[in-house]
């Protein structure tokens, strides 16, 4: 009897502690409620760079904020301009059993391309662009840059005196092409007098060519300046030189130039990566493009408290925003 006894009792604890071990399997490359979801981020420049990889790295510490540092993690690969060191590392991350690898410029995409059909449980993101290239566990994601582009261009138009602008743009590519072309129809909007002068130095990084590009404006009479990717930095130093007022878009850049810096539109992917989060823990790890835009959230309009806007001028920026959110600002881009 004592035998039997004993007997029963193995069986039940044997029972519980099977029950207690179970439980429905993860997703493939996705994680429990209870994982810590990991992620790797590839930067083209510094994460404190002021404009792109910094937005990312902001995006990636308000997602940790959100989440909880016990339930998600991230580690960066900064400086990654040149692509073969990038793909290096996006490969080595993949090794490492990260859920969501991040290769945050358009010069990366040959690369996902080449390395996620060898890590199909692992999800990889890439932009700014909307090509997946057909993959079941690419992401891709833009910027609709060309709505702050537009607020940019009416308040540059009303505040430039010389009816003279110039922009200091990396590559034709990208949010960075939408970026200027909505801040040219914005100008022409509001004041079709005033000339706009774009020059692309074909490079993201070159804080030189930059500066270089913003001299060459300002001595062909441009009172206004703006641009875009992580070389401005060399634009904003001429600009302040000069006192020429600067417009700027992808992180808030106020900081650089307190009293010549009117506006920045600031990029917050932290809308898009807490949804791809949720598709890749519930099981899907690509096939799907994401946009940040005014409407949504991901991009903001964030005006220079350390510069004195007119009200009226304010105003037109303010209806410009409002006219892109509900639609009867229309914006053309190829």
């Amino acid at each position: 009897m004592k035998k039997f006894t004993w007997f029963v009792t193995f069986v039940l604890a044997l029972a519980l502690m099977l029950s207690a071990c179970g439980g429905a399997a993860a997703p493939a490359g996705g994680s429990t409620a209870a994982e810590k979801f990991r992620v790797a981020v590839i930067l083209p420049s510094a994460k404190n760079d002021m404009a792109f990889s910094q937005s990312m790295y902001d995006a990636l510490v308000a997602v940790q904020n959100d989440m909880g540092a016990d339930k998600f993690e991230f580690v960066f690969s900064e400086g990654m301009f040149v692509v073969d060191d990038a793909a290096a590392a996006i490969r080595d991350y993949a090794s490492k059993g990260f859920n969501l690898i991040i290769a945050h410029g358009s010069q990366y995409g040959s690369s996902l391309q080449e390395i996620a059909p060898d890590f199909p449980k692992t999800s990889f993101a890439w932009g700014t662009t909307v090509d997946t290239f057909g993959q079941p566990n690419i992401f891709a994601y833009e910027a609709a840059s060309h709505e702050g582009g537009y607020v940019n261009g009416v308040l540059a138009a009303a505040l430039s005196t010389s009816k003279v602008i110039g922009i200091v743009a990396p590559i034709e590519t990208g949010d960075a092409k939408l970026y200027v072309e909505g801040f040219k129809q914005g100008v022409a909007a509001t004041d079709a007098a005033v000339k706009v002068n774009v020059n692309y130095i074909g490079s993201f990084s070159d804080v030189a060519l930059a500066s270089e590009a913003a001299s060459t404006h300002i001595s062909n009479g441009a009172d206004v300046l703006s641009g875009t990717a992580q070389m401005v930095v060399g634009a904003i130093g001429k600009a302040k030189e000069s006192n020429v007022l600067w417009f700027a878009s992808d992180a808030n850049q106020s900081s650089l130039a307190p009293s010549i810096v009117v506006v920045s539109q600031v990029y917050h992917w932290e809308i898009i990566l807490k949804e791809m989060i949720g598709l890749i823990q519930a099981g899907t790890l690509g096939g799907k493009s994401f946009s940040i835009n005014l409407k949504n959230g991901g991009e903001v309009m964030e005006f220079n408290p350390d510069y004195s806007l007119s009200a009226d001028a304010k105003a037109l920026g303010d209806a410009a925003i409002k006219g892109i959110i509900d639609g009867s600002i229309k914006i053309t881009v190829e």
